[in-house]
């Protein structure tokens, strides 16, 4: 499994593995309990690499931000996504300190450090885009 088959889908909890493409849009899997559900063509459907927080500089790819939470935290999960505001705020500071802090909201980092919670649960160990990974194959 990589990250470009994760979905987010808007409106529903979670993350989700692509599984296949159907008539009315496509099947997915949650990966916390397994689940498989069609997400509507009218649903907004996101891979992760395709997501990215905004930074003072350029923004920065969600994989990039996962992987200075992995790094961090030593593979472990990150802080819930159930703390405290302040709480929160800290700690995505220390996995991303040039953040904008106009930009991102908590509820931004409460997305991201549940996202990459359930990602830990599910086995990730590497967090890299797509090209990354052609890149290293061409090697």
């Amino acid at each position: 499994m990589e990250l470009k088959d994760i979905l987010a889908i808007s409106g529903q909890p979670g993350l989700y593995k692509y599984v296949a493409q159907s008539m009315r849009g496509v099947i997915v899997e949650s990966l916390t309990d397994g689940k498989r559900m069609n997400a509507s063509a009218t649903s907004r459907v996101s891979a992760l690499t395709e997501i990215s927080m905004f930074t003072e500089g350029e923004d920065i790819a969600l994989a990039e931000v996962f992987t200075n939470i992995w790094n961090y935290t030593g593979g472990q999960k990150a802080v819930s996504h159930k703390e405290s505001p302040e709480k929160i705020k800290e700690e995505f500071a220390k996995v991303l300190p040039e953040y904008d802090r106009e930009r991102v909201h908590v509820s931004d980092m409460k997305k991201c450090f549940a996202w990459y919670n359930t990602l830990v649960e599910a086995g990730f160990t590497e967090f890299k885009l797509p090209e990354e990974q052609s890149e290293e194959s061409a090697e």
